[in-house]
């Protein structure tokens, strides 16, 4: 279904402007909630059309901080551009899943 990927703050723009949900996982590398959400996040994109697209805060931080993120992991969800929702902080699946499915209806898959 969907696909996780790295991406940068030089394609950040590309890849949240299209027509397809993405949900952006800003984390770092030393961030311990981040390490045990990217298992749940590959699971999510398995299952649901989204694509993860996973932004390395400490490699790249412009749009993290143009979004405002003050704590990691922080999920922004973008449809057709624009943001739909965000959250922080480690995310239990079933709760991420609700929290999806909240936001993204049923037309849009």
């Amino acid at each position: 279904m969907g696909e996780v990927k790295a991406v940068s703050d030089a394609d950040f723009n590309a890849v949240t402007s299209g027509d397809e949900w993405v949900l952006v996982d800003f984390w770092a590398p030393w961030c311990g909630p981040c390490k045990a959400l990217g298992p749940v996040l590959e699971q999510v994109a398995a299952e649901m059309p989204v694509t993860i697209a996973k932004v390395n805060t400490d490699t790249d931080s412009m749009n993290a901080a143009r979004l405002g993120v003050r704590g990691i992991p922080a999920l922004f969800l973008f449809h057709n551009g624009e943001l739909v929702a965000n959250q922080a902080g480690m995310v239990p699946k079933p709760a991420l899943l609700s929290w999806l499915n909240q936001h993204m209806t049923a037309d849009d898959f």
